[in-house]
């Protein structure tokens, strides 16, 4: 079996505890004005042009973002890195994209990790059919769980889809008792608001397994991706007199942080 792979990212310290290997899936049903990964959207490879600058000169090369990669392809990859996992307790995360999307390559390649000991972490946007979810859930040892809008409407207005299948599944790793931490995208104007912190609190309220929120500020990092790829840039709609949506302010995110702990949440500023 084969699955579509973007990119690898070896050292990661972002994408749950430890030192990990993180394996980014292509393919999204979600369009997330604030995607920072645009790249992952597609699920076919797609060639890209890419500048290289050198000696005050540039030059232009084709690239291909995605690759089908068998099970023993990626495994050998993450083998290597085994040795820093074992020492920082960390492990391999899936990423995207999102990986449920190809949920019979995740399987596969979540039961080679349980065979050799290694630690696996899901990132995922919860968009997924219960079955898929119920599939690999017993194989993945933690959840990064993408929790954006509580109102569906804002919901489909951000991202292109409802969130109802979201929050059930969501209610249902909970609920059979999967290890989750929220991951919390906040966006100035857009996430952050009140009515949307207030709701998010009351949903959490109700699954009181949860105990741990990342809070990840947006950033413009991937920003030049929208050019390369042909993707409409959807934050620039809401760029007030043509300035640029920057990142939150620390004293935003303070507040925030502040916020949820004193409802009882471990809350963490990035992943």
């Amino acid at each position: 079996m084969k699955g579509m792979i973007f990119d690898i990212k070896r050292y990661a310290l972002h994408d749950g505890p430890g030192i990990r290997q993180t394996i980014f899936f292509k393919g999204c049903t979600l369009r997330c004005w604030w995607c920072h990964n645009p790249e992952s959207q597609s699920t076919s490879s797609e060639a890209v042009s890419r500048e290289l600058k050198m000696d005050g000169k540039s030059f232009f090369e084709t690239v291909t973002v995605g690759q089908l990669m068998t099970v023993d392809e990626v495994m050998s990859e993450i083998k290597r890195e085994s040795v820093f996992f074992d020492e920082s307790r960390g492990g391999v995360t899936f990423s995207g994209g999102e990986p449920l999307l190809q949920v019979r390559f995740l399987k596969e390649l979540a039961t080679e990790c349980r065979k050799n000991g290694i630690s696996t972490a899901l990132d995922t946007c919860g968009y997924a059919t219960k079955e898929a979810v119920d599939s690999i859930a017993g194989l993945i040892d933690l959840f990064l769980f993408d929790l954006k809008f509580i109102d569906d409407e804002k919901h489909r207005d951000y991202t292109g889809v409802s969130n109802r299948i979201i929050l059930e599944n969501l209610r249902r790793l909970s609920q059979c008792g999967s290890n989750i931490i929220i991951r919390f995208p906040v966006v100035p104007g857009v996430t952050d608001t009140d009515g949307n912190i207030e709701q998010i609190i009351t949903l959490l309220q109700s699954l009181p397994e949860i105990k741990e929120i990342d809070l990840l500020p947006y950033h413009t990092i991937g920003k030049h991706k929208y050019e390369q790829f042909g993707i409409e840039n959807k934050m620039m709609r809401i760029s007030a007199c043509n300035a640029e949506i920057g990142p939150p302010e620390s004293e935003k995110i303070s507040t925030l942080k502040r916020r949820f702990e004193e409802n009882g949440y471990n809350v963490k500023v990035g992943g």
